[in-house]
């Protein structure tokens, strides 16, 4: 079995945590510029919420295999071979000439979304258990892609032109995936293969999906509302696209900062108590946040004590995924993002559909409150008030 030193596992997060934020760059690429490509393409607000959840759906649905993938054959290597992928799509994109050729790159974009489920799968064999809730908060805090994509898109495309935006990323794609080749070490793999068979059979345990739903709703938010703020602040404030994205890379920075934190807290406290905590925290700011649409300043400050929440929220489930199954920590990873990912993937349709329909974004809100409701009884009723089943 391949032997590791402290040096060794503190690169791997450090290059696997950059690989992430650098991927999540590009899953979140195209959300700070949906209002120029709306405008070019004359596309309608449905339209443009389908363009910016597309990556969303195959970088959830394809954390699964990814993650099973990394437990079998090592994370460095699937890593690798997933970031050289996601050039092809983003070498495609600055020419789309129809708005179908576009939905085709962007849908490809998505594999940028499963390296979280290949980050948590590899970084996690660096580590003992006492320090999985800190370290895989600072993995998952590659999130913070999304906030440099509202932080340097707009202003990429405002100096250097929409094409360069893309070509940037391109770049710093290949400087990762050098930088990883070189200097980090692959995981140690199970001397005894899983079967696929084996790997997937963490779908039969009840706190899979437990852990799965919990998860729709933090980092659901967490990406609906980083993907989504940039055009909803255009259209709700009528605010610049950079200030829009500044606002977008807040939120997203704000919730992968409390990412740890959420981690560290879920190391020393009981995970379950917290997140009932989190929970009806995110049903009362989600009904204020609904009735509080024409109001920029409460509107703000409830999105941001939103994000805070969910970052702890998010921080906290995944130190309850080893608890799940120690094994097959990339198979749980992979159900769990996925269903995070679709998390986010839903809300803008959703948002869309309800704005064009009844002219506000209110009942989208609603929605979200009444989720945070049926999250809060669940963790309660199967965690809180049974605390025998979480063993």
């Amino acid at each position: 079995m391949q032997q590791t030193s402290k040096k060794d596992a503190y690169i791997a997060l450090t290059i696997a945590t950059i690989a992430m934020a650098v991927s999540f760059m590009v899953w979140a690429s195209l959300s700070p510029v949906s209002n120029q490509i709306a405008t070019e393409f004359g596309l309608s607000a449905s339209q443009k919420s389908l363009l910016i959840a597309t990556p969303v759906l195959l970088g959830s649905i394809m954390r699964i295999p990814m993650g099973i993938l990394s437990d079998r054959f090592g994370g460095k290597k699937i890593y690798i071979i997933t970031m050289l992928f996601t050039l092809i799509p983003l070498a495609l994109i600055p020419f789309a000439s129809t708005y179908l050729f576009l939905m085709l790159c962007a849908f490809f974009i998505g594999m940028a979304g499963t390296t979280f489920a290949i980050a948590i799968s590899y970084v996690s064999t660096f580590f003992p258990a006492e320090k999985q809730g800190l370290i895989l908060g600072i993995a998952g805090m590659g999130n913070i892609g999304n906030a440099l994509a509202g932080l340097i898109i707009p202003r990429i495309n405002a100096n250097w032109g929409f094409d360069w935006v893309y070509y940037s990323l391109i770049i710093a794609i290949t400087v990762i995936v050098i930088i990883f080749a070189i200097f980090a070490k692959e995981m140690t793999l199970s001397a005894q293969k899983k079967t696929l068979k084996q790997s997937l059979s963490v779908a039969k345990d009840k706190n899979t999906w437990y852990l799965s739903l919990f998860y729709f709703l933090t980092f659901g938010s967490f990406v609906a509302l980083s993907n989504y703020l940039p055009a909803f602040m255009g259209d709700q404030f009528s605010i610049s696209a950079v200030n829009a994205g500044l606002f977008s890379a807040g939120f997203a920075a704000t919730a992968t900062f409390m990412r740890p934190v959420g981690g560290i807290l879920a190391d020393k406290l009981n995970p379950t108590k917290l997140l009932t905590a989190g929970f009806a925290l995110v049903a009362v700011m989600a009904c204020i946040i609904a009735f509080s649409l024409t109001q920029y300043g409460l509107f703000t400050t409830m999105i941001f004590l939103t994000a805070l929440t969910v970052g702890l929220g998010n921080g906290i489930i995944f130190k309850m995924v080893p608890m799940v199954s120690k094994g097959n920590t990339g198979a749980v990873t992979g159900f769990v993002g996925a269903a995070g990912g679709l998390g986010g993937f839903f809300p803008p349709l959703i948002l869309g559909i309800i704005k064009q329909t009844t002219g506000t974004y209110t009942l989208g809100f609603i929605l979200l409150g009444v989720f945070a409701v049926i999250c809060l009884v669940t963790v309660w009723a199967v965690y809180v008030r049974k605390p025998a089943a979480t063993a």
